[in-house]
């Protein structure tokens, strides 16, 4: 059964936004304790360009998890990547990561690849979220870390897709307010399938 959308008054501040779909995502969590084995199984429907990177994130706490998910990918030959984020530019860099390699935790605690590790640019991001709205705008959490990053791909000529990763139940029922420097998800999925937001042309998955 679909969760009904998060409901939010249109005069809450992002922060009261933020508060109250974090609150709603954690009872959420609990409840949907096979979500990452569900949507493992939409792999296929996601119009990646075969071959394409693919990255991800390492979930904390209470945050949908895209695992599962991008080890069906890594199957279906996309590598796959992990943000980490650079002290001094505070900006994001993708990792190469594969199953068993190792991760430290960097910025926000997060988990991240070794230095060492190849930089690449990915075609696809899963991101993670605390909210989204019925034209694909993401609620995130204020650092706009993900935003600098598909900014600066898209505006470097790349087709890059933002894949919001969410529990349905992270819908709001308002629509959220346009700021400059919003990348807009170009689909989410969620334990009910793969939802593609309009204006949308995706090329064949063998291109």
């Amino acid at each position: 059964m679909a969760v009904p959308p998060t409901r939010m008054s249109p005069y809450m501040t992002k922060d009261q936004l933020r508060h109250a779909a974090r609150a709603k995502r954690a009872r959420l969590a609990a409840g949907l304790p096979d979500f990452k084995q569900s949507i493992a199984r939409f792999a296929g429907e996601l119009p990646i360009v075969r071959g394409a990177a693919v990255a991800t994130y390492w979930p904390l706490r209470d945050e949908a998890d895209p695992r599962q998910l991008a080890a069906a990918l890594a199957v279906l030959g996309h590598p796959i990547l992990l943000p980490a984020i650079t002290k001094q530019l505070q900006k994001m860099a993708f990792r190469l990561w594969r199953e068993g390699d190792r991760l430290e935790r960097g910025l926000f605690d997060v988990y991240e690849p070794l230095a060492t590790a190849p930089v690449l640019e990915p075609r696809a991001i899963l991101v993670p979220l605390l909210a989204f709205d019925a034209r694909g705008h993401r609620l995130g959490y204020g650092g706009g870390y993900y935003d600098r990053a598909l900014g600066d791909l898209r505006q470097a000529g790349h087709k890059v897709f933002a894949i919001g990763i969410a529990y349905s139940g992270q819908e709001l029922d308002i629509l959220l307010t346009d700021e400059p420097h919003d990348q807009m998800l170009d689909m989410v999925v969620t334990e009910l399938g793969v939802r593609k937001f309009a204006p949308a042309s995706f090329p064949p998955r063998d291109n």
